[in-house]
């Protein structure tokens, strides 16, 4: 079942690149007491999503902050090191975008996201998505139809704030 506006986060693990290499983020803690703008995209390195979605949140960083957005977060189906290396091709900081890995996609299917990309050599990948997070809790959820990029933009979460 997909997650709705009013429900919790899942507790689960995802990871984050580091320089000492993969560290645990524990949504329960990365999610408490803080409001994430959370935009999930279908891969790292693809095009929508390096051209315009990544960079629309960076842009749009300073807009956010001051509607009250205390992190920015990405998350995708693939590992820590993809993830890690995607920031630092679009010359990124944590500061900017925290970049979570989901690589097995256990949160993308516990939060009902997943995008069947077999057809296209993908395997199992997230929907391109956003939502905003209160304190673990789901206030806006922005799910994209099928090969669109309109909902889930930072422009458009922007103006739901």
């Amino acid at each position: 079942m997909t997650i709705q506006i009013g429900d919790r986060i899942p507790s689960a693990t995802l990871s984050q690149g580091t320089p000492e290499g993969p560290k645990p983020v524990n949504t329960d803690e990365f999610f408490a007491g803080k409001t994430v703008a959370l935009f999930a995209v279908p891969g790292a390195f693809t095009p929508t999503c390096s051209a315009r979605h990544l960079p629309g949140y960076v842009d749009n960083k300073a807009e956010l902050k001051a509607k009250g957005v205390d992190v920015i977060a990405c998350v995708s189906v693939n590992d820590a090191f993809v993830m890690n290396a995607w920031a630092e091709s679009q010359g990124l900081t944590a500061d900017d975008v925290v970049m979570l890995a989901d690589g097995n996609g256990d949160f993308t299917r516990t939060v009902g996201l997943v995008l069947d990309g077999k057809g296209f050599g993908l395997g199992e990948r997230s929907q391109r998505y956003s939502m905003l997070v209160v304190d673990g809790v789901v206030k806006e959820l922005n799910i994209e139809q099928g090969g669109e990029f309109k909902v889930s933009s930072a422009e458009h979460l922007l103006a739901q704030l």
